[in-house]
């Protein structure tokens, strides 16, 4: 049995991690859950999974859990608050695996405490890889450490991977790899419309279900430019040899292209179970509950290039990996801070990628070598992005 923390229990990647635990409770317990602020569901989850630890974000937040908990009978789980304790249920000697599902830079922290531990990763926090992708992964090859991407399009791509690509990608013959995005809710948007669009329709996604935060991403592409940064670190390949490809029907959710010719593609519905799964059991394979593709019904697949004049924070994007440095640390501090002011309706759509140029044509780029720089970049960003979004 393997014995798993979930850092970010209560968001959408959460709680798909915890029906695929559902489906397989005789092959994983889990010993640690966390949230953010919501104490109605992770109240609903420790009483359903008895976990040994529980984190939330602040000691009032942790006072109320606990007085929650202790209603319940057979509760005997230790409540726990802030950064630190997330760092410590990331490193407990006794957990096998740590889904690290906390959203945004505040994962970055445990994400690397894990990494430092030797612990199983399964990787759905991105931010770790894009604001510190060389420091997380030089890490987990010290300690030895697996990082497996739960991120649909990563772990596609991990599916298709040759045996033993961790010694190089052109040296196991691969070409190209080819990242799918859907478009988002605004693919046929004309410019003008765009200007007018609203936060309800963005986080409105076509096929996927999942935060606001992401689903913003989604629709400016930004998701798939910090998932493009993701990738040149996970599998070492550099960014002219990373393409994306528009695929509306969010059918293929990644290929690998081979110098013989071939292309691996990894196809299934878009539900992030599968995924959850494959990294769950890998090498083996488990039930995830998702619903088997139906071929006959989805036969029609489109693909088409992005456009950087109507996505063109995904150009951004290509733009920060190609410069390195804390140049991806400063694109994601100033995205957040822009997606923070769009939800709350203090700059328009449009102004999110312009936001996160002006804090990247502001900023001086330095190395990313240690964690102190990039935490003390990523403070910085944010505050530049604050001060320059009064003129936006």
């Amino acid at each position: 049995m393997k014995l798993v923390s979930i850092l970010g229990s209560t968001g959408s990647i959460g709680m798909s991690t915890l029906d695929v635990i559902r489906l397989n409770k005789d092959k994983y317990r889990v010993v640690a859950l966390t949230a953010h602020s919501n104490v109605d569901k992770l109240v609903q989850q420790c009483i359903e999974f008895q976990p040994n630890f529980a984190v939330i974000g602040s000691s009032e937040l942790a006072k109320e859990l606990a007085s929650r908990l202790k209603s319940s009978p057979d509760s005997a789980t230790q409540v726990l608050f802030g950064v630190s304790s997330l760092e410590e249920v990331a490193q407990l000697s006794d957990v096998n695996m740590v889904v690290a599902a906390i959203v945004g830079a505040a994962g970055l922290l445990s994400t690397l405490a894990a990494a430092k531990s030797g612990k199983q990763i399964l990787l759905a926090n991105k931010e770790a890889l894009v604001i510190s992708g060389e420091l997380l992964m030089n890490v987990a090859r010290d300690s030895g450490a697996d990082i497996l991407p739960l991120d649909s399009e990563h772990n596609a791509l991990f599916q298709c991977m040759p045996a033993g690509y961790q010694t190089g990608l052109p040296a196991k013959g691969v070409r190209k790899i080819m990242l799918t995005a859907s478009g988002g809710p605004f693919l046929n948007f004309d410019a003008s419309e765009l200007k007018k669009v609203t936060p309800e329709q963005a986080c409105r996604h076509p096929n996927w279900s999942m935060g606001k935060k992401i689903s913003v991403d989604s629709a400016t592409m930004m998701n798939k430019g910090l998932e493009v940064i993701e990738a040149s670190y996970l599998f070492d390949f550099p960014a002219d040899n990373i393409e994306v490809l528009i695929h509306p029907q969010s059918i293929i959710h990644s290929m690998v292209d081979y110098v013989d010719g071939s292309v691996l593609a990894q196809l299934g519905n878009p539900d992030m179970r599968t995924s959850i799964a494959h990294a769950l059991a890998w090498p083996e394979r488990i039930e995830s509950g998702v619903a088997p593709l139906d071929l006959l019904k989805d036969n029609v697949l489109n693909f088409s290039a992005p456009s950087y004049e109507r996505f063109p924070c995904l150009k951004l994007a290509f733009d920060a990996l190609n410069t390195q440095g804390t140049a991806p640390a400063i694109l994601n501090a100033a995205n957040e801070v822009a997606i923070d002011l769009f939800l709350h309706r203090k700059i328009a759509f449009t102004d999110i990628s312009s936001l996160v140029a002006k804090v990247l044509n502001k900023m001086n780029v330095v190395s990313a070598g240690s964690i102190e720089a990039v935490l003390s970049v990523d403070k910085e960003a944010r505050a530049v992005a604050f001060e320059l979004s009064e003129g936006v």
